[in-house]
């Protein structure tokens, strides 16, 4: 097998009885043990569980029941989602010992109600602190595109499962851009909801307020549906693309772009009718405020644990937390006035335009072997400042769809699409527009790569 069909058609063609759950589960977890090998984008098969859940789907399809839209397609969960009867570790040694999971965690529960069947847990950057994926335990993810270069993180096993399609769709999370980063490194579409909009229930935190949990998939389609599933209701119309006022971010979202990222986010523009530059105030302060943040949520929710086991944290994760959590009181607090003055700013853009476009990243992936990223003339650790352009948006709680930006000729580059909360609907129809115009879609694979 070199490569599942999309969830929606999978779907379909289990329930007309073309194939079965346990066919599709059983050749997924088969390709698993032999692709990953080289990816390492899966930290534990549930093949007991997965093959049990895909026999219960068949009964009920030859029941005449129906299973659901995601009827016997497989899945894989950042490993940080809670899967019934599995430890749920997120990315670390230190929680190995914990109990079972009792419960699914709700997105995984609803997408399991909807036919869905977890196969697998993805590998991570540790307690989601990253954007490399580089796990001290469980070793680095490779991307499928190019396996000497970086996958992204920290929901790098979900995106790069995925684009090696080894599953048509995976769960990840995004606190300051862990679904957008991966999603635009590995050439595959990704979404990061409205804050609050989707639950987080069985999901171990990061920093309680901005994370988000959202889905990686290889066509729109598919991230719709598993979107819609998640959230637990179904979009309303798409607005037609002609009513869509659209603006590009420019300032700091416009330094350090790689050329030809450059040029692909001129000609989504021009194809949009060309977008108006818009600025917003104080975007350093705004990266600097979600780093702050971030490290002080981490530090402060691991630190009674740091105490104990501070040996058995990844070096690199344990410093950033110890870092986090003392931090002055009188920091954090500016920090969060702040965001609220920049929430703001963020949202009285969307008086004047429905839609903003930024890049994801500055360019491709990172090599392994020079995990650095050029920003204004200096190489910078790309761990730390992958989300050069993804912090500063996490702030507002806006809902952003990566989009993997084709026609570029070389390596994936990613495009974020920004919406007002709650217009989700509006992402999506900007999205197919350019997937319609051949100027987006998943990246294929080289030949080399499949």
């Amino acid at each position: 097998m070199t490569e599942i069909p999309s969830a929606m058609r999978l779907a379909a063609d289990i329930r007309a009885g073309r194939t079965t759950a346990v066919i599709a589960v059983t050749a997924v977890i088969a390709d698993i043990e032999v692709r990953d090998t080289r990816i390492n984008s899966v930290t534990r098969i549930f093949g007991p569980a997965a093959v049990a859940a895909a026999e219960k789907i068949d009964r009920q399809i030859a029941a005449g029941d129906d299973p659901g839209p995601l009827a016997g397609v497989p899945f894989g969960v950042k490993d940080l989602f809670d899967v019934v009867d599995e430890v749920t570790t997120a990315g670390s040694v230190v929680l190995r010992e914990s109990r079972p999971a009792t419960h699914d965690a709700t997105v995984v529960a609803r997408l399991r109600a909807a036919g869905a069947i977890p196969v697998a847990s993805l590998n991570m950057d540790e307690f989601a602190y990253g954007f490399a994926t580089d796990n001290a335990h469980h070793g680095i993810t490779r991307n499928p595109h190019d396996l000497a270069r970086l996958a992204g993180g920290s929901s790098g096993g979900s995106a790069a499962a995925v684009a090696a399609g080894l599953m048509p769709f995976a769960l990840g999370s995004d606190t300051n851009g862990s679904i957008r980063v991966p999603a635009s490194l590995c050439g595959v579409w990704g979404l990061k909801p409205t804050f609050g909009t989707v639950p987080r229930e069985g999901a171990y935190p990061f920093a309680a307020s901005l994370d988000v949990v959202g889905p990686f998939a290889g066509t729109l389609e598919d991230l719709r549906l598993v979107y819609e599933t998640m959230y637990g209701a179904a979009m309303p119309d798409l607005p037609p693309v002609g009513t869509l006022r659209v603006g590009r971010l420019g300032g700091w979202f416009a330094n350090n772009v790689s050329e030809p990222l450059a040029r692909a986010i001129d000609a989504v523009a021009a194809h949009l009718g060309g977008a108006e530059t818009v600025q917003l105030p104080e975007v350093a302060r705004a990266r600097a405020a979600s780093f702050l943040i971030t490290a002080a949520e981490g530090g402060n929710l691991h630190l009674p644990r740091l105490r104990r086991h501070a040996s058995q944290y990844d070096p690199a994760t344990r410093d950033r937390l110890f870092a986090g959590a003392l931090l002055p009181a009188t920091t954090v607090i500016q920090a969060h006035r702040f965001r609220s003055w920049f929430r703001t700013q963020i949202h009285a853009a969307f008086r004047n335009v429905d839609v903003l476009i930024a890049p994801a990243t500055v360019g491709e992936a990172p090599r392994i072997d020079q995990p650095t990223i050029v920003v204004d003339g200096q190489n910078v650790s790309a761990r730390a400042n992958l989300g050069l352009y993804t912090q500063p948006l996490s702030l507002a709680g806006v809902p952003i769809l990566s989009a993997p930006l084709a026609g570029t000729g070389g390596l994936p580059l990613g495009l974020q699409l920004v919406a007002a909360p709650g217009r989700e609907a509006a992402l999506f129809a900007i999205a197919a527009e350019l997937e319609r115009a051949g100027l987006a879609g998943r990246v294929p694979l080289p030949a080399k790569g499949r």
